[in-house]
């Protein structure tokens, strides 16, 4: 279960993907930069998501439907993977009281978005295809690190 009580479930990374040498760069620069902003010592829990958003003409799809969030780690990279037939899909950024702080949208493949966790919320606006007869999703890789 994630924030809001949505159940997630996950097909597991093939190990193709899992061991291939986009995922291992992947996980070596968020262990880099994480590692650099966290105190230390210690060793990360991390967990690896590939998340397909899809929408139709009659549904949005919905990123987050928990709404405006955080994670219950540490840090958060949100990668854009792939992007076809989609109209927003923006990420805003909240501190925690819920004011926004900004916004902006993955719009190219690596786009990314790191968020530190523990500081501020995040969220994305639903996606519509736009060409509502053709396929429309959003692929993002999601990659959490939480000092154990």
């Amino acid at each position: 279960m994630l924030n809001g009580g949505i159940a997630r479930w996950f097909e597991p990374i093939v190990p193709a993907i899992g061991d291939g040498p986009s995922m291992l760069t992947i996980l070596r620069f968020c262990s880099a930069l994480f590692g650099s902003l966290a105190p230390a010592g210690g060793s990360w829990d991390v967990e690896v998501h590939q998340f397909r958003i899809e929408a139709r003409s009659d549904e949005q799809g919905r990123p987050t439907p928990e709404g405006v969030h955080r994670d219950g780690v540490d840090y958060v990279l949100v990668l854009l993977i792939a992007r076809r037939n989609i109209l927003s899909g923006t990420t805003t950024i909240h501190d925690v009281t819920g004011r926004q702080l900004g916004s902006f949208t993955l719009t190219s493949p690596l786009d990314a978005a790191l968020v530190e966790d523990a500081r501020v919320c995040h969220g994305v606006t639903p996606v519509e295809p736009i060409d509502p007869l053709s396929t429309a999703y959003r692929d993002v890789l999601v990659v959490t690190f939480r000092k154990i």
